[in-house]
């Protein structure tokens, strides 16, 4: 029942208004988006799992016969390497894994050889080692923002397939991977990342430049 000049419903024997009616509508509908949105993450979570159990066996294949393997994770900010390294590495051994994501040079590093701060890092007999970024910042980030000279970005270009041949031919396994992401797309992340608290630290200066490049 309706009282019309008030806006005041009945229902089961309890008045309420209008504003009340809309307001508890519009929860209702968010609350309901917010959970199918958790529950396909959580069946995204479980699509994966096979996957996971793969990368396990890949683990013990390479323990046992001494292999050594390098994944480069490389792309454009905000395009997921970090979230996908979580996900590749959830139920991996940590004892047979590192994930190495190195910040900018120091000055001595600025004087030794470009590539010699990633083989210090380089994996051992039966080890993965997962770069979140890689020597591919020269051709990318450093290049476009002008980080390093026209020399250096040609001299690495010219090089770089020689050094990755080096790699494979002594005997570590080679994967790289890129990941690239619409400029609407990125600026919607970054803007999460810039209102959430839990995300501010992943962004940079550079990363709000890159959409103008």
């Amino acid at each position: 029942m309706q009282n019309s000049e008030e806006n005041i419903f009945e229902i089961d024997g309890s008045q309420v208004s209008l504003d009340e009616l809309i307001s508890g509508y519009k929860k209702s509908k968010s609350d309901k988006k917010s959970k199918n949105k958790a529950e396909q993450k959580r069946g995204d979570e479980q699509k994966l799992k096979p996957y996971q159990a793969e990368l396990i066996k890949l683990q013990k294949f390479l323990e046992e016969t001494n292999q050594k393997m390098i994944i480069l994770f490389e792309g454009r900010d905000a395009a997921g390497k970090g979230g996908t390294i979580r996900r590749v590495t959830r139920y991996m051994d940590e004892k047979h894994y590192r994930v190495v994501a190195l910040g900018k040079p120091t000055e001595q590093q600025r004087t030794q050889w470009f590539y010699q701060k990633y083989i210090q890092h380089f994996p051992s007999a039966g080890e993965i080692v997962l770069f979140d970024r890689s020597w591919y910042n020269r051709a990318m980030v450093e290049q476009v923002f002008g980080f390093c000279t026209k020399k250096e970005y040609e001299d690495f270009m010219k090089g770089v397939k020689g050094f990755e041949n080096d790699i494979v031919r002594q005997g570590t396994i080679l994967i790289k991977l890129y990941y690239s992401v619409t400029k609407d797309e990125q600026a919607r992340r970054f803007e999460r990342r810039k209102n959430d608290p839990l995300r501010q630290w992943k962004l940079s200066e550079i990363d709000m430049q890159a959409q103008e490049r």
